[in-house]
């Protein structure tokens, strides 16, 4: 396991971003297991490394793991937290248009407390859950998993700040939201990296805001 994790841990310091699971773009679970797996990695041969391998990954203090391409768990380096703080702070419309009324009262909850784990708000779970993953998707939260007192896994979202804090980042996640400048030039870096591993892989991975449907245009009168 020690050969996979390095491996691992090299494929992600080159690419700079690499996915949990993905039939094609680089990924923890083709590196471990040797090709991409179809279904469930749990009941492969190599589940138990393939998870003890990518959580050895999300402690490394130089990874950040949110949900980022294609809607998928992915692993970031750390050179390219500055472009994703930005974009996260940026508040641009793909983040918030049409965000349902419980994701943006839950995501108000979060920026309120700094830190709140789903499980401990009253409300319908699957409707909770499902704006968690909205928040998490915009990457207007970072979202992580712990274990509760009764064992359990419960679900925990963070404002960029409080993540950012014991941590040192650049920019500052506490600063005032990002330009909209330097939120397009985050945007081309991340973009660059993706469009890339596309090409190479022969692969169709997508940043969330390639993905958001935009905005009407009001029509303009005669």
């Amino acid at each position: 396991m020690q050969r996979s994790a390095e491996r691992v841990r090299e494929a992600l310091v080159r690419e700079g971003l690499l996915l949990l699971s993905d039939a094609r773009l680089p990924s923890i679970v083709s590196l471990v297991a040797g090709a991409p797996v179809r279904g469930s990695w749990w009941a492969h041969p190599a589940g138990r490394d393939i998870f003890r391998v990518s959580e050895d990954l999300a402690d490394h203090p130089d990874v950040l793991v949110n949900r980022l391409v294609s809607g998928k768990v992915t692993y970031v380096h750390r050179r390219l937290w500055p472009a994703l703080l930005t974009l996260a702070r940026a508040r641009q419309p793909w983040q918030m248009h049409r965000l349902s009324r419980t994701a943006r009262s839950l995501l108000a909850r979060v920026a309120r407390d700094g830190s709140v784990r789903v499980d401990t708000i009253a409300g319908p779970r699957e409707r909770l859950a499902k704006a968690a993953r909205e928040l998490e998707d915009r990457l207007l939260v970072h979202a992580e998993s712990t274990h509760t007192e009764r064992g359990a896994h419960a679900l925990v979202l963070q404002t960029w700040e409080v993540w950012a804090g014991p941590r040192e980042t650049e920019p500052k996640a506490g600063a005032a939201h990002s330009t909209s400048a330097e939120a397009l030039r985050a945007r081309a870096t991340l973009e660059q990296i993706v469009s890339e591993m596309n090409r190479r892989c022969g692969a169709d991975g997508r940043l969330p805001w390639q993905n958001a449907r935009p905005q009407p245009t009001a029509r303009r009168g005669r």
